[in-house]
């Protein structure tokens, strides 16, 4: 996110490749963007979304009721963002511990008495919290996984981390969900890896955790919520699942079939905006998210087609998208400006966004959502 000043300078770019490995059934990118650049001042707060805040109210109630959680227990998430889930065990007297790498965000929830360590989490940072005799009855790691370079530390510092009868609450992406419903834009370098149940199994096995239960979820077009132990046995789910997968998780047609999709997407979404276009409409953008900015780049849609961008965060107000250079405002402009389409980026929280802005859509504005395919609300 670019500010004024930073227009007319040079931008980083990065290669967003996509592989395939046949042996482990793993999907990844091919370039790691250091962490540092990418997460010590991050742009994303969770509290921003009704959407996340109500999914990590409902989970922790069922986590505390599920686990028998009470003062005595410790509750840690690992990338706790703004303590937007924490705080619902710390309303109910259970100690918490976040681990938060941004320094911006981590001073958020600091603020609201939320006990944050500032750093990123592996082996290292697991073997201190142990030595301090802060072995977790909890481990919480929402949408982090996907971000990490060291796969094995991570997951190796979760064993450690947890104590002998405690759960890891993993939630990521699911691979299947991506493919299926062409969710391309969600594929950018913060998200270094894709998941499927099956992957997960193998490295989770290797570092003697074992997945006892899974679901599935529709949050951010459909994900895994993973529970992990140290002892216990797959749950039916589980095994269900890793046998459904065996159908398609390894074949190389079905990841090509969702490339020549994109492509299709890519030709229908762009014929619309220029019709459009030409029939003198104007058209902003809503959500400046990590999503967008593959689907605005990668379809190369900037300021000929687009007016303007809208989100809710008033951190990335008065910014400007990356590469498109689209300028941030507050979703309010909708209101004032009166755009005759919004093209949704942020199409994960629709149902959300629509309704909170029926105020735009009473007076004749209407939403363009680009996945699965392209629709007109």
């Amino acid at each position: 996110m670019l500010t004024e000043d930073q227009l007319g300078a040079p931008e980083p770019t990065f290669p967003l490749e996509l592989v395939f490995c046949p042996d482990c059934s793993l999907v990844q990118i091919t370039e790691v963007v250091p962490p540092e650049i990418l997460f010590r001042d991050y742009a994303y707060f969770s509290s921003f979304s009704q959407t996340m805040l109500d999914h990590a109210a409902l989970c922790a109630k069922k986590i505390k009721r599920m686990q028998g959680l009470d003062s005595s227990s410790l509750v840690v998430e690992l990338a706790s963002n703004d303590g937007y889930l924490l705080k619902n065990y710390k309303n109910a007297n259970i100690p918490v511990l976040g681990i938060e790498p941004a320094e911006n965000i981590a001073r958020v929830a600091q603020d609201q008495d939320i006990r944050t360590i500032c750093d990123f989490f592996g082996e290292r940072l697991a073997e201190k919290l142990v030595a301090q005799n802060l072995n977790a009855d909890v481990i919480h790691a929402n949408n982090v996984l996907a971000h990490v370079a060291d796969l094995n530390g991570f997951v190796s510092g979760v064993e450690k981390l947890l104590k002998s009868t405690g759960i890891a609450v993993i939630e990521v992406p699911y691979l299947r969900d991506l493919i299926d419903q062409t969710e391309f834009d969600t594929i950018y370098h913060e998200h270094l890896c894709y998941f499927s149940l099956t992957a997960l199994d193998a490295l989770f096995r290797r570092h003697k955790l074992t997945i006892v239960d899974v679901e599935r979820s529709s949050i951010h077009g459909g994900s895994l919520r993973i529970y992990a132990a140290k002892s216990g046995d797959p749950s039916r789910s589980v095994r269900d699942l890793l046998d459904e997968e065996k159908g398609w998780v390894k074949r190389l047609e079905y990841y090509q079939a969702f490339g020549e999709r994109v492509d299709s997407l890519r030709t229908h979404l762009t014929k619309l905006l220029q019709n459009l276009k030409a029939e003198d409409k104007r058209i902003a953008v809503y959500g400046a998210s990590a999503k967008g900015s593959t689907l605005l780049n990668y379809f190369d849609l900037g300021d000929d087609l687009l007016d303007f961008v809208v989100d809710r965060s008033t951190v990335k107000q008065g910014r400007y998208t990356p590469g498109t250079h689209l300028q941030i405002c507050d979703p309010e402009k909708l209101v004032t400006d009166r755009p005759d389409y919004v093209l949704l980026l942020t199409w994960n929280f629709s149902e959300e966004i629509l309704q909170q802005q029926s105020e735009y859509r009473r007076r004749g504005g209407r939403f363009i959502i680009p996945i699965p395919e392209v629709r007109v609300a």
